[in-house]
């Protein structure tokens, strides 16, 4: 029988195994331009928040819409890393899975838009 590539850690050490992959994760993702692009727009979007003095809730919940474009933008990755190492020619598949990937990744910065469009016109002209 022949020995498996990846030992599974299991209890404590499976912990300590997978936060170490998503650390490698942010790493690897940080050196992508659009990802910190979307970094810089979180800051500006958060101190935006907190000089309108939007509440606890809408920051909170403008955090969760981030988190969800930068898991959008790190999957993107992953799927085009994939492609380019399966399919490293021009392919009409390779092509369309990066543009869902992309389109996906455009709907959370346009959900984030919307949402933060909607707190800083609330606190700005209706308060």
């Amino acid at each position: 029988m022949t020995k498996p590539a990846v030992t599974k850690q299991t209890g404590f050490r499976h912990f300590l195994a997978a936060a170490s992959y998503s650390w490698a994760g942010f790493l690897r993702v940080l050196k992508e331009a659009a990802f910190r692009q979307e970094l810089g727009f979180f800051v500006v979007s958060m101190a935006a928040l907190v000089w309108v003095g939007a509440t606890a809730g809408e920051i909170v919940a403008a955090v969760l819409m981030f988190l969800g474009l930068f898991s959008m933008e790190a999957m993107n990755t992953a799927l085009e890393e994939v492609i380019d190492r399966i399919s490293p020619e021009i392919s009409i598949v390779g092509k369309h899975a990066k543009d869902l990937g992309s389109f996906a990744v455009a709907c959370m910065i346009a959900a984030c838009c919307l949402y933060l469009s909607f707190v800083l016109g609330k606190h700005l002209f209706f308060t």
